[in-house]
């Protein structure tokens, strides 16, 4: 794995993983694997510790305003979801009149999938929260109460378009999660996937400054991906890739002063801003601009989210 800015501090080795440590935090050693191709946390927990921290606790102690903040952000977040599915049918080759599917795997409260569902798409999702899976059933719509596994994953309908938005941080095999979600879409069909968009050059333009590596948050962020590692991961597993996407790149207000990191409410001014710059744009009749744009950010890395859109093969 190239790009690394910062020394090595040893060689980490634990379950077959293995590469050099590029941070510490929270008592966990933070690898450069050399076979995922990824950067990931060396002491990764088991599936069941994962199922008892998101079946209950996740949104309850860590995200208990999300709903809440997601309903705020409804109109903005309304902007990437129309983007993405409006993106999804240009590129889907149709060989029918039947409505275009999808499978949202990590689903949460469900707001992507109520977007898709207005614009007559046939719906499902998974997602091992009960909150959020309570919250998602309760717009209408299709959801499975679980961890997205291989018990799970056969019972799934498959799907013209599977998206994974930002959930392959959380898991603690993401290829092995991957590879089942790539099972679930018909040949031809897309796989989207999203994730934070970590160690990227504007995080460490901050992190020259002094700042601590604020984007590392285990135990809940276990894996950490670019542009490059998530792309070279979805070619391994024999996709081709389309499109990368990203959103507005938040650290830009780090660096011209505005530490947000730790400070909710800057925190959530500096949100505001960047909802208020995409809004506008669009209200302005410039939305075209914006999509090219954050485009153009993906092109060169940058962005706070690495979005990979690419297509199954029909072999």
């Amino acid at each position: 794995m190239s790009g690394l800015s910062h020394k090595s501090l040893a060689i980490g080795e634990r379950g077959g993983h293995r590469g050099p440590i590029i941070d510490r935090v929270n008592g966990y050693d933070i690898i450069a694997c050399d076979g995922c191709g990824f950067r990931h946390v060396l002491q990764l927990p088991s599936a069941e510790k994962l199922r008892e921290a998101y079946a209950e606790n996740y949104y309850r102690d860590e995200k208990p305003n999300y709903v809440a903040r997601a309903r705020e952000d409804a109109d903005w977040q309304r902007l990437t979801w129309e983007d993405r599915l409006s993106l999804f049918e240009d590129l889907l080759e149709r060989g029918s009149s039947r409505p275009l599917s999808v499978l949202d795997i990590g689903c949460g409260p469900g707001w992507f999938l109520k977007v898709a569902a207005d614009r007559g798409w046939t719906v499902q999702g998974v997602e091992p929260s009960r909150q959020a899976a309570e919250h998602a059933s309760g717009l209408g719509l299709k959801v499975i109460h679980s961890m997205f596994d291989e018990t799970t994953a056969p019972a799934v309908e498959h799907a013209d378009v599977v998206h994974l938005n930002n959930m392959l941080e959380h898991v603690a095999d993401p290829i092995g999660l991957l590879r089942l979600a790539i099972g679930r879409a018909w040949p031809g069909g897309l796989i989207c996937v999203g994730v934070p968009n970590d160690y990227n050059g504007l995080q460490e333009a901050v992190r020259a400054s002094g700042a601590a590596p604020w984007w590392l948050a285990p135990p809940h962020h276990l894996n950490y991906f670019d542009f490059a590692s998530l792309e070279g991961l979805m070619q391994r597993l024999g996709l081709e890739v389309l499109e990368a996407l990203t959103s507005f790149p938040m650290e830009l207000f780090l660096l011209m002063g505005e530490n947000y990191v730790g400070d909710d409410t800057l925190g959530r001014d500096c949100h505001a801003r960047r909802k208020r710059f995409d809004l506008s744009l669009e209200k302005a009749g410039l939305g075209a601009v914006r999509r090219k744009l954050y485009g153009a950010l993906a092109r060169a890395g940058l962005g706070r989210e690495a979005i990979i859109v690419a297509r199954k093969t029909l072999a």
